[in-house]
């Protein structure tokens, strides 16, 4: 329909539904930037970085969740945002983020170049780093 401004989004990660409902725009991380979806968006399907993620539903304050890495998709005026996790900001804890952030940099040291636990040390990095900006304000 010609002239929506509104279309249905949903927010999921393997814990469940975290949000459903219409927005107005989605504001997020791709892996090669912030991206912003409005009504009628072409289709897409991208990877998601940790980030902070607003769902705009009208006018006033957006809901704002912490996004862990994930997936979006973007079809026939729905998009669908499959997360490892999505966390309310004011759920953080600033000094649990910085021991899982030092944790991840002590595993980053002691892993060998190409391996999956540097790897997997890198990914928690970024997510912790991402979180803790967000924590932080």
């Amino acid at each position: 329909m010609a002239g929506e401004t509104k279309f249905e989004v949903e927010v999921l990660t393997p814990e469940g539904e975290v949000f459903s409902g219409e927005v107005s725009q989605v504001s997020t991380r791709t892996a090669v930037g912030e991206i912003g979806i409005l009504a009628n968006h072409a289709p897409l399907l991208a990877s998601l970085r940790p980030s902070e993620l607003r769902l705009y539903e009208g006018a006033g304050e957006p809901r704002r969740y912490a996004q862990a890495h994930g997936w979006l998709q973007v079809f026939g005026n729905h998009a669908r945002l499959l997360l490892e996790e999505a966390i309310v900001p004011g759920d953080l804890d600033a000094s649990v983020l910085k021991e899982q952030l030092a944790d991840a940099e002590r595993r980053l040291a002691e892993s060998e170049q190409d391996s999956g636990k540097r790897r997997r040390a890198l990914k928690d990095r970024t997510r912790t780093e991402a979180f803790l900006a967000i924590a932080e304000g």
